[in-house]
């Protein structure tokens, strides 16, 4: 099996990337960090992260040739296991109001918007949060319970139209969501590559899961 996180120039993959090969650990999958439209078509489960601005993350993916349309393939056509990470994540949505309006992929029926936290609380929101899981879970979330600690970076969040879409959300000065996902899609708004022992086990079910 082939997980394929995809380097479209959105920081340093390579926590990303030790994270993944930590929790696959020996006899895993392969975990392999590409540019290549080709290898997101032939890999089993595909990562997207991300790092600054939502525009420039999907202007970063549909520079690379033929990259736009693997995905959509990929992800939507053939169904395989996806997860996105922080502006990964965002780009499920189908627009993101930062700097302007700009379309997103359109995966998920939510818009990305600025945070307004009250209580005079910092943005961006950067830290240790808790999260709290939604009734009834979800497989990429088994062993982690509400109030466990990960690691968050952002000023902007996914604001998802349908409540079902909201896997976990986190409380900084209002709720936020911190994990979305459908059928066989997933995205994280905190970084599981920061977020020691959670992130790990979170990941590993990400490559465990058959959705």
């Amino acid at each position: 099996m082939t997980v394929v996180i995809i380097d479209y120039g959105s920081g340093n993959l390579r926590s990303a990337a030790k994270a993944f090969e930590r929790a696959a650990g020996a006899g895993g999958p392969e975990i392999c960090v590409s540019d290549k439209a080709e290898d997101v078509a032939r890999a089993e489960r595909i990562v997207l992260p991300g790092v600054g601005a939502f525009a420039d993350c999907k202007r970063g993916v549909e520079e690379l040739p033929g990259m736009r349309d693997a995905l959509q393939e990929a992800v939507i056509g053939q169904g395989k296991p996806f997860l996105g990470i922080c502006v990964g994540m965002q780009l499920m949505a189908r627009f993101g109001h930062e700097n302007g309006k700009h379309e997103g992929f359109g995966w998920i029926d939510s818009e990305v918007v600025p945070l307004a936290p009250a209580n005079g609380l910092k943005v961006p929101h950067m830290g240790w949060n808790d999260l709290v899981i939604s009734a009834g879970g979800h497989p990429v979330l088994d062993g982690l319970e509400s109030g466990t600690h990960t690691y968050f970076v952002h000023g902007y969040h996914l604001r998802c139209a349908a409540p079902g879409d909201v896997i976990a959300s986190v409380q900084y000065g209002e709720t936020l969501t911190a994990v979305a996902g459908r059928d066989n899609m997933i995205g994280t708004q905190f970084h599981p590559e920061k977020s020691q022992q959670a992130g790990l086990r979170l990941i590993a079910n990400f490559l465990d899961w058959r959705p």
